[in-house]
């Protein structure tokens, strides 16, 4: 029965999908690895056979920081976060780890709304940097002649994807499962009311991994720092070890 790992949308929350990982690692390897946003980066790396190890010291180097550095002056069509320290980490993903399972991301073609896998045969570091663009906060990524944006736009933690490719059971690591903002949680109703319906789910075997308690606000989802890289690593590890154990 094949296994997927899927990784959720979740910004600096991505260092709570690492924690999770460095313990279901011990538990599982994935037959395939499923990701969109920040989980698609976590999710490529770990289907290229990144060690645990190697994810969480990723994720403490400092040089995370920069891939969210607001820009000023804000430019409302190119988005308020400067894309730069992401492309950087993003190409530099792309070239150290191949995946060695079936993986797949998901991004958003807008303006249709139209949600989109895309299998790793086919994926460019433009892919990967596209379902990492959240809209207004990174410009869209066009790719042969489209535009497509974050995944977790239509669908926060992609499972569809991994029913898609035959997955019977699913480790689903969803770093974001509330979104920490009421205003943005009516626009996102909103918008995937317009947009494309993930495919039923009926009879597949899912294990959910979330965080207890709330990871933070907004604001914390974009900054980097040492202390909340420890906490989410931290939580991480305990509510997989709950959840697994």
């Amino acid at each position: 029965m094949p296994c997927a790992l899927v990784l959720s949308a979740g910004g600096m929350f991505g260092a709570y999908q690492a924690g999770a990982w460095n313990v279901l690692s011990r538990r599982f390897q994935p037959d395939l690895v499923v990701g969109t946003s920040v989980g698609a980066l976590n999710g490529w790396a770990i289907a290229g056979g990144c060690s645990p190890a190697d994810l969480l010291a990723m994720w403490r180097d400092p040089a995370t920081a920069g891939t969210m550095r607001l820009r000023f002056p804000f430019v409302p069509w190119k988005g308020c976060i400067d894309p730069t320290g992401l492309a950087r980490q993003v190409w530099d993903w792309y070239a150290r780890f191949k995946p060695l399972v079936p993986y797949s991301a998901t991004v958003v073609e807008v303006p249709r709304l139209r949600l989109v896998r895309v299998p790793h045969e086919r994926i460019t570091a433009e892919h990967l940097m596209a379902s990492c663009a959240v809209p207004f906060g990174y410009p869209p990524v066009r790719i042969d002649g489209r535009f497509y944006v974050d995944g977790g736009l239509l669908d926060i933690l992609p499972i569809w994807a991994a029913a898609e490719m035959g997955a019977t059971r699913v480790i689903a690591v969803n770093a974001l499962p509330l979104m920490p903002s009421r205003p943005l949680r009516a626009v996102l109703r909103g918008v995937r009311l317009l947009g494309q319906k993930p495919a039923n789910l009926a009879g597949l075997d899912v294990v959910r991994i979330s965080p207890r308690t709330p990871l933070g606000s907004i604001r914390d989802a974009l900054n980097w720092s040492p202390e909340s890289v420890r906490r989410w690593i931290r939580q991480g590890e305990d509510d997989a070890e709950a959840s697994v154990g």
